[in-house]
């Protein structure tokens, strides 16, 4: 028998399925009006100030990019009064993901995480050989106790997605300090907080950075792909301590952000109207989905993202086909294995009216 052609974990790696494109469903159904309400995307679409810089960064293309991303970084240092060397930039948060269980995770090492939660965690965990420990949520919540009693001295990271996804829901300050108390120092904590921008408006959501003032071993994952509205270009960044950001930096790819992204992603911290216009959108767009889920009695998970899990007591797998059809993408439960539920993201009100229209059409249908 010949010798194996590929690493052995990619075998058992699950690969992610991102939301469907509206350009893949037209040409499949012919619909020309689509609502993507799938991917958790800005429905205001990018910062005008990150649209601006990256028209005046155009022509510089055929230079290569500032491989540390310097500007950008003392931007965020003056934002969260932290040196710049204890920040990372990334391509986006899933490279950030990427190179945090390729330094931490050698095979055989344990990583925790809650279940349902971003998929991406457990994959890059088990590419590494490493094993991805998940716990099932708890009233809908991270099961820290859980979490506390499955650590051994194979463990190095601890992944809390807060809020967490697809679910929507916050740990509270109260929860989080539970974990915090009860996790070993040597033990790595990751705050994946790629929708702080909307869940810090709960008076209930913690100050991460205030714990990683506290605990050096403690990573706060950010992005610029939800409020910001600068998804396709890829920057994301993480806030932790300069140890273990020179350990990040030394295997991340040279230029894996590009000059364009890191354009935007400084014009994009000055523009805090699109920020303050995109999160008051999207509470009124939860809003106006959550008083037709009450009208109905349709259990869903009190939301402090731009996306709200909801039971419509149908198989996802018929709603979602049902609604592609009427031209509105959203995610399916059934990816995570709870096959009534929906993953709907916010959208414009016009967007929002229309979706509950017909989900509306889609339920009676069925």
């Amino acid at each position: 028998m010949g010798k194996s052609l590929f690493k052995n974990e990619v075998a058992y790696v699950k690969p992610y399925v991102p939301g469907k494109p509206i350009e893949e469903l037209k040409r499949e159904l012919g619909i020309e009006e689509i609502e993507k309400l799938a991917s958790n995307e800005n429905p205001l679409g990018p910062s005008p100030k990150a649209i601006e810089a990256i028209r005046r960064e155009a022509a510089n293309i055929h230079i290569y990019p500032e491989a540390n991303s310097t500007e950008l970084k003392i931007k965020l240092s003056e934002k969260y009064a932290l040196p710049i060397e204890n920040i990372v930039i990334g391509n986006g948060g899933e490279e950030l993901l990427k190179m945090i269980a390729e330094t931490f995770i050698n095979p055989g090492d344990e990583a925790i995480m809650a279940n349902p939660s971003f998929d991406k965690y457990s994959s890059e965990v088990c590419f590494m050989g490493g094993v991805a420990v998940k716990i099932p949520l708890k009233n809908y919540k991270h099961d820290f106790e859980t979490f506390v009693e499955r650590i051994n001295e194979k463990t190095k990271l601890i992944f809390v997605c807060n809020p967490n996804n697809p679910t929507g829901n916050i740990m509270p300050k109260e929860d989080l300090d539970y974990l915090v108390k009860n996790t070993p120092e040597d033990v790595v904590i990751v705050l994946d907080e790629a929708y702080y921008d909307y869940a810090i408006k709960n008076p209930e959501y913690p100050e991460s950075l205030d714990i990683l003032k506290q605990r050096p071993n403690t990573i706060i994952l950010r992005t610029f792909s939800k409020v910001a509205g600068i998804a396709a270009v890829r920057v994301g960044y993480l806030l932790t301590t300069k140890e273990i950001a020179d350990a990040m930096n030394k295997i991340k790819l040279t230029f894996s952000v590009n000059r364009l992204a890191q354009a935007a992603a400084i014009a994009a911290l000055e523009d805090q109207e699109h920020l303050d216009k995109t999160v008051e959108l999207n509470y009124k767009s939860l809003g106006l989905m959550e008083k037709y889920f009450q009208e109905k009695n349709f259990e869903y998970i009190k939301p402090n993202a731009n996306f709200v899990f909801v039971n419509v007591n149908e198989d996802s797998r018929i709603v979602f086909q049902g609604l592609l059809k009427k031209g509105v993408i959203i995610r399916p439960g059934y990816l995570w294995g709870w096959d009534s539920w929906l993953r709907v993201s916010t959208g414009t009100m016009e967007q929002t009216e229309k979706f509950i229209k017909r989900l509306d059409e889609v339920l009676k249908e069925i």
